[in-house]
C-alpha cells in the first residue's frame, strides 16, 4: 500500500502538468481541426521544454503519461471500431486502401535502407502516412518501443503533410476534373490519400462546400477512413510478432543455454566429488536458474485488449446496442492521445529534432506523394474517377 501511495505521489505532479497542456490543446484542436489537438499538444510541450530544464519533480509523471496513458488510449480506440459495419460499407474502396498502405510501407522500408534513417521513425512514418496519422503512430510506437523524440519526429512530419493535403487537394480535385455532381469519387480520394481523421474531414467538407454537395463527400470519406483504420489491427500484430522475435533472438536460444549450463554444472560436480574424496567436503556450487523469457511478457498485451474492445463493439451493436453507448470511450481515447502527446512533447529536445529531421522529412514527402499517386491510379483503374 505504501509503495502504491509513493508511486502515486511521484507520478501526480508530472501527470497534472501534462493535463494542464492537454485541456487547452483539446479545445484549440476543435477550433483548428486541420491541425488537431494531438499536434498542438506536442508543439506546446516541445516549446515548454526549451525553457523547462529542471524536471525532477515531474519526470516520473511525464514518463508514465507518455507510456501507460498512450497504451490506454489505444485500447479505448478499439471501442470506435465496428468491424462489421466498416467492412460492409468500405468494400468499394478496399483495393485502393490495400494498395496505398502497401505502397507507403514499401517506400518507407526502401528509403530506410537507402538513406540509413532510424528504423523506428521509418516504421511510424510508413504506418502513420498510410493508415490514420497520429492514431496509427500512437498504436505503433509502444509496440516497437519507440523513444519519445522518435514519436515526436514522426508525428510532426505526418502532421505537416496532412496540412498540405487538406489545403491543396480540393484544388487538385478541380484540376483533375473530379465529378462535382456527387461526392463519391473525391470522398474516396480524400479517405485514402489523407491520413488523419481531422484532415480528412477538413478536405472532404471543403469539397462539399465548394460544390454544394451537403455532406455527400464527407460521409464517403469518413467511411473510407474508418475502413483504413482497421489496418491498425494486422499491422500492430505483425510488428508485435517481429518485435517479440527480436527480443527472443537477443536473449538467445534458451534451450541451448540451459543445455550448456547443465553440462558445465555436471562437470563442476564431478570435479567437486573428486575434490571431496581427497580433501573433504566443501560448499557445493549453487544450481543457478537461468531466467526464462516468456513470449507473453514480451508481447504488448495492450494490442490484444485493443482488438478485444473492437470485437466487443461489433458484437454489442450487432445485438442492438446503440453506437452512442461507445461515444464516451471514443472521447477518452482521443483525449488520452492528446494527453500522451503533451508528455511526448515535454520529453523532446526540439533543437535535436530539427538537426536530425531532413532525411525523415524527405521520407514523409515520398510516402505522401506515392500514396496520392497510387490512390488516383487505382481509382482510374477501377473507373471510379
Amino acid at each position: 500500500m505504501n509503495t502504491f501511495i509513493n508511486n502515486f505521489k511521484n507520478i501526480l505532479p508530472g501527470f497534472l502538468f501534462c493535463l494542464a497542456i492537454a485541456i487547452p490543446s483539446y479545445f484549440l484542436g476543435h477550433s483548428v481541426p486541420v491541425v488537431g489537438g494531438p499536434v498542438i499538444a506536442i508543439l506546446i510541450g516541445m516549446l515548454i521544454t526549451v525553457f523547462y530544464k529542471k524536471r525532477e519533480l515531474t519526470k516520473s509523471g511525464i514518463t508514465f503519461t507518455s507510456k501507460k496513458i498512450l497504451h490506454w488510449a489505444v485500447i479505448f480506440l478499439g471501442f470506435g471500431l465496428n468491424l462489421g459495419v466498416i467492412v460492409e460499407t468500405g468494400k468499394q474502396s478496399l483495393p485502393i486502401i490495400v494498395s496505398t498502405i502497401a505502397t507507403s510501407l514499401i517506400v518507407a522500408f526502401l528509403l530506410h535502407k537507402i538513406l540509413g534513417t532510424n528504423g523506428k521513425i521509418a516504421t511510424m512514418i510508413g504506418v502513420g502516412s498510410s493508415i490514420c496519422g497520429g492514431s496509427a503512430v500512437a498504436a505503433t510506437a509502444p509496440v516497437i518501443e519507440a523513444e519519445d523524440e522518435e514519436i515526436a519526429q514522426a508525428i510532426s512530419i505526418i502532421f505537416f503533410f496532412n496540412v498540405v493535403a487538406a489545403l491543396i487537394f480540393p484544388m487538385l480535385g478541380n484540376a483533375l476534373h473530379f465529378d462535382t455532381t456527387v461526392g463519391d469519387a473525391f470522398g474516396i480520394f480524400s479517405g485514402t490519400a489523407v491520413n488523419d481523421t481531422s484532415s480528412v474531414t477538413a478536405t472532404a467538407s471543403t469539397w462539399d462546400a465548394m460544390h454544394n454537395l451537403g455532406t455527400q463527400t464527407l460521409d464517403k470519406a469518413v467511411t473510407v477512413k474508418l475502413t483504413r483504420t482497421l489496418a491498425i489491427i494486422p499491422i500492430t500484430l505483425v510488428l508485435a510478432f517481429l518485435q517479440t522475435k527480436k527480443h527472443e533472438k537477443k536473449f538467445g536460444n534458451q534451450e541451448a543455454m540451459e543445455s550448456e549450463y547443465d553440462k558445465k554444472l555436471e562437470n563442476q560436480k564431478a570435479v567437486e566429488s573428486e575434490y571431496d574424496e581427497k580433501y573433504g567436503n566443501h560448499e557445493p556450487v549453487e544450481n543457478k536458474e537461468i531466467k526464462k523469457v516468456s513470449i507473453l511478457k514480451l508481447f504488448p498485451m495492450f494490442i490484444l485488449y485493443f482488438i478485444l474492445a473492437s470485437v466487443i463493439t461489433t458484437i454489442a451493436t450487432s445485438l442492438g446496442a446503440s453506437p452512442e453507448v461507445f461515444e464516451p470511450m471514443k472521447f477518452i481515447s482521443k483525449f488520452f492521445i492528446i494527453l500522451a502527446m503533451a508528455a511526448i512533447g515535454l520529453s523532446t529536445d526540439i533543437v535535436k529534432l530539427i538537426k536530425t529531421g531532413v532525411k525523415p522529412l524527405f521520407m514523409g514527402f515520398c510516402c505522401w506523394i506515392s500514396i496520392t499517386a497510387v490512390s488516383l491510379m487505382m481509382q482510374h483503374i477501377l473507373e471510379l474517377w
